[in-house]
């Protein structure tokens, strides 16, 4: 499949083909008068995250991928991965975390950005993990599905169509 067969959304979806490069930094917040998205993430049987104050970045072929305040997340069970950094264009310098709940751990599993660029400095040290590595993640109640492959961390959804980017045959886009 190429990026040429852009899948058409139906009401209530978004295609990941109407995104905007560079990104958009989109807020998420729980306010009495909506019925924002409720993030959740369980490792290991522990609710690791669940926020109704996230940010999620939207990009030109990519699912969503969301950004999580500290204080939703249980970050004891963080540790930073001083060996892994990655450098995105548009956000800056990432560092990561590992992820060790009881005897199970998982390198690399999040990653922050502490001195993102100026229009993403909302998310400065948000975490963003990714949905492969974890047992479980949700948008509201619904189980999301991970972006193929590990490079982009994206949350795959429903109401999110594509085809998107890092599945077979995509990395030349």
């Amino acid at each position: 499949m190429n990026h040429l067969q852009r899948i058409e959304p139906k009401p209530g979806q978004e295609s990941v083909w109407d995104y905007p490069r560079p990104p958009l930094l989109e807020r998420c917040l729980r306010l009495a008068s909506q019925s924002p998205k409720q993030v959740r993430i369980i490792f290991n049987d522990i609710t690791i995250a669940d926020s109704g104050n996230t940010y999620r970045v939207l990009e030109t072929s990519h699912p969503p991928v969301y950004y999580i305040p500290p204080v939703d997340i249980k970050t004891e069970y963080l540790e930073p991965a001083n060996s892994r950094s990655s450098f995105c264009e548009w956000k800056g310098l990432a560092s990561y975390y590992n992820l060790t709940v009881g005897d199970k751990q998982v390198q690399n599993a999040a990653w922050y950005y502490s001195s993102p660029t100026d229009y993403f400095a909302p998310i400065k040290d948000y975490l963003a993990f990714y949905p492969s590595k974890m047992d479980a993640c949700y948008v509201d109640d619904e189980l999301v599905k991970a972006q193929a492959g590990d490079f982009y961390g994206g949350w795959v959804t429903q109401d999110i169509v594509g085809p998107f980017k890092g599945e077979l045959g995509t990395w030349g886009w």
